[in-house]
């Protein structure tokens, strides 16, 4: 029986030329799979695959580490909070939230906690922090949604790490304000306040139309969404990296959704990041090119790159580093054929460098989310590989 959503062989998001687009780069194995015959060694395979990686996503150049700055400082429920802001020399300053025990001595590990899409761009690092008992009432609505009512960085902070949680490219701090914008380009909008909540519903409509544009020009200036956040988030493990209370040796990142995109796509990068835990986010580009890219931003789209590396290679790009892929079996967002394919790939990669133990992949029951027994399986990978 056809998943709902999902495309037989006649039909697909393309219509009659789905099968034959899907057919472009599936006929065998792309080019630098590690799954392919020729590739013996994993170390010369990495090299030559993370190579090719990085010219397809033409990263902007953002040299040197960002100077930091505090806004803010305080204790709440148990963890030290620090509201930090950085200059990214383009664009707004970059922000995001620091947390760790309050009572905490000598060096951490570290986590880059990832925020999710979930097509709302006003809020970013807020999405999975709680730093006060006013907490906005659509972040409320939103944790309950899809992490079960849990800030689910401040919990992994309680357990003994450094948690940094940056705002992607474009989300609240980053996010494109409508001033900025021509006049005629802002369908009679103005970048709203906290308190309107209209108004934030509207810019989030307008910023999800918005992403064709941002696209089309990121492409015409030589470099591509994917590029641009895995720059951005390279920038915020350097500064993670830099603190004198994080152990630099011991390095995780985790995330739902885009945040597991970010994950994928940091983890398979930066040798730095020795356990990576993308939730909610693995599948294959057969999937995206006959069903699911109607249901995905265009932030995970690398030109060029199905032709080389198969979605799920990139994350397997650390092997033999630790990862763990937490996957929903109702997700609406991927076929579950094309997940378990994808975990199929992760596994042979695995294994053939010889590494199979440092590779889990679990199906929780449910919809799109990240909820807590995720969280718990998630922090217990955390605590075996960085602790």
């Amino acid at each position: 029986m056809l998943q709902a959503g999902s495309a037989d062989e006649t039909t697909s998001i393309i219509g009659a030329y789905g099968q034959w687009a899907a057919g472009l780069s599936s006929k065998e194995l792309p080019l630098l799979s590690f799954r392919r015959d020729n590739w013996k060694n994993p170390d010369k395979w990495r090299k030559a695959a993370r190579k090719m990686f990085a010219e397809r996503l033409s990263m902007p150049e953002i040299s040197g580490l960002p100077e930091v700055r505090i806004l803010k400082s305080y204790k709440y429920d148990g963890l030290l909070i620090e509201e930090l802001q950085w200059n990214l020399r383009y664009g707004n300053p970059a922000e995001g939230i620091l947390l760790k025990p309050a009572d905490a001595t000598g060096k951490l590990p570290g986590i880059l906690a990832f925020h999710d899409h979930a097509g709302n761009k006003y809020f970013g690092a807020k999405k999975i922090t709680k730093t006060s008992d006013d907490q906005h009432p659509m972040m409320v609505t939103h944790q309950k949604d899809l992490y079960q009512g849990y800030a689910w960085a401040n919990d992994i902070a309680r357990k003994g790490y450094v948690v940094l949680a940056p705002d992607a490219f474009p989300f609240a701090s980053r996010r494109v304000m409508l001033k900025d914008i021509p006049v005629g380009q802002r369908q009679g909008l103005s970048d709203p306040g906290p308190d309107d909540i209209e108004g934030i519903r509207a810019y989030n409509s307008w910023a999800g139309q918005h992403e064709n544009i941002m696209a089309k020009s990121l492409f015409s200036a030589g470099t591509t969404w994917p590029g641009v956040l895995l720059a951005e988030d390279i920038k915020a493990l350097d500064i993670l990296c830099s603190r004198d209370d994080v152990d630099t040796r011991n390095i995780g990142c985790c995330g739902l959704s885009g945040g597991g995109m970010r994950s994928v796509f940091l983890g398979g990068f930066d040798d730095r990041i020795k356990c990576a835990i993308p939730v909610g986010f693995m599948t294959t580009w057969r999937d995206l090119v006959l069903n699911k890219a109607t249901s995905h931003t265009w932030m995970v789209y690398v030109p060029l790159l199905p032709k080389e590396l198969d979605f799920p290679e990139i994350l397997g790009l650390r092997v033999p580093l630790s990862s763990l892929v937490l996957n929903n079996s109702e997700d609406p967002l991927f076929s579950l054929e094309e997940m378990k394919r994808a975990d199929e790939m992760l596994n042979n990669i695995f294994e053939k460098a010889g590494s199979g133990s440092n590779y889990k992949c679990s199906f929780h029951p449910g919809p799109h989310k990240f909820d807590r027994s995720m969280q718990l399986e998630a922090f217990d990978w955390f605590e075996k590989c960085l602790k």
